[in-house]
């Protein structure tokens, strides 16, 4: 497939010209995708009327039939949701520490090596997957070897199964064992300080556990392993970027924030309402879901200049890739490390990058259909 005849990567341009909102049936409801950045934002900072406690139903499309347990803390309203969050938050902080980024920026060291070593590299299951694998044992603090597991699971966890497809599959049968593990002979991992934590001046639930680590698994896997193969895969077909970062190096944290803009796997999330709310013109019944559309929103021409365009050097750039408001992503700044480690490697260390063979992933949905990352792509490495 041709990158010509691909569905764009804003696909909402002309819907957000002609009103707020878009009208797209998802699972039998008929939900309003809230598009425009400034409308966006405001819903997500607006729980009351748009709520997360709603278990399953944040993700679009909704998550009963793959999972057993509410995520947290992203599946709660303020706020139990702070509290929830105030549990966690210390071990995704760990990746503003020093002996995390050193972690991280040899772990990108020893990937690039390796892919410039081959004659072909596939990125997304050969470099991504594994790079998201071994920083998230950095991140959690459990041994590297754990990474192997997790590789094992492919790009996307909720859909191994070992046999018959049972609810949760892999994913829970991993967790609930390590918290079996850390509750026998707990020790300075992630798992170990869930099983110690305390809430409202009680131990945890393993049900409350298990939310936790469904979320820190699922909810931030492909966003990385997506935007590091679209970053791949960019400076492919732009050669002149890598030679443009190397004139500058303080330009690699603004190309790392425009990345994100553009490459967000995450199209939207979901919200509750829950009463009987009118959502820019369009009645949604009690308990009725609206769409946050993080892509649209990313795209505003009212905010973003030229927003189809890649400028790496876009200043200022308030994307929502992350969120706004109470639910800021947890994992943003172990994201920003990897994609930060990832430029600044192949800034110093490679030359050129050739895409051989790529299949684009596209996300088909009744009322748009997205590029959005790939399932395989094929590159080279030349190194300087």
């Amino acid at each position: 497939m041709s990158e010509d005849s691909l569905p764009p990567n804003d696909p909402f341009q002309e819907a957000r010209k002609n009103g707020p909102i878009l009208q797209c049936p998802f699972q039998g409801e008929n939900l309003p995708m809230i598009l425009r950045h400034a409308d966006v934002r405001a819903a997500a900072k607006d729980w009351k009327t748009y709520s997360s406690d709603a278990p399953f139903r944040v993700p679009i499309p909704s998550e009963e039939e793959v999972r057993s347990t509410r995520q947290l803390p992203i599946e709660r309203d303020p706020p139990l949701h702070g509290e929830y969050r105030a549990i966690v938050e210390p071990f995704f902080q760990r990746a503003k520490q020093p002996e995390m980024i050193e972690k991280v920026e040899s772990l990108i060291d020893r990937m690039v090596s390796e892919a410039i070593e081959k004659e072909s590299l596939e990125v997304v299951g050969e470099f991504s997957l594994p790079i998201q694998s071994h920083a998230l044992t950095y991140l959690l603090n459990v041994p590297e070897a754990e990474a192997e597991t997790y590789i094992s699971w492919g790009i996307h966890v909720f859909k191994v199964t070992g046999g018959p497809f049972k609810k949760g599959n892999a994913l829970e049968d991993y967790l609930s064992a390590q918290f079996d593990r850390a509750e026998a002979d707990p020790g300075e991992d992630f798992f170990s300080a869930l099983t110690q934590a305390e809430f409202q001046g009680r131990k945890l639930t393993r049900e409350e556990m298990m939310g936790f680590g469904n979320l820190t698994f699922a909810g931030g896997r492909d966003t990385i392993i997506h935007s590091v193969s679209s970053i791949l895969a960019y400076f492919g077909k732009h050669p002149d970027g890598l030679d443009y970062l190397r004139g500058d190096a303080k330009r690699i944290r603004l190309a790392s924030e425009e990345f994100f803009r553009v490459f967000m796997p995450l199209t939207h999330i979901g919200r509750v309402c829950p009463v009987e709310t009118d959502v820019h013109g369009m009645q949604v019944p009690a308990g009725g879901r609206v769409s946050l559309c993080w892509n649209s929103a990313n795209h505003d021409e009212e905010v973003f200049e030229n927003p189809q365009e890649i400028k790496l050097d876009r200043k200022p750039n308030p994307h929502v890739s992350f969120g706004f408001g109470t639910h800021l992503c947890l994992g943003a700044p172990h994201a920003r490390l990897i994609v930060r480690a990832l430029l600044e490697n192949l800034v110093e260390r490679v030359e050129a990058i050739k895409v051989l063979e790529e299949k684009p992933a596209v996300e088909h949905e009744e009322k748009y259909s997205r590029s959005n990352g790939y399932e395989t792509l094929r590159i080279s490495l030349t190194a300087r």
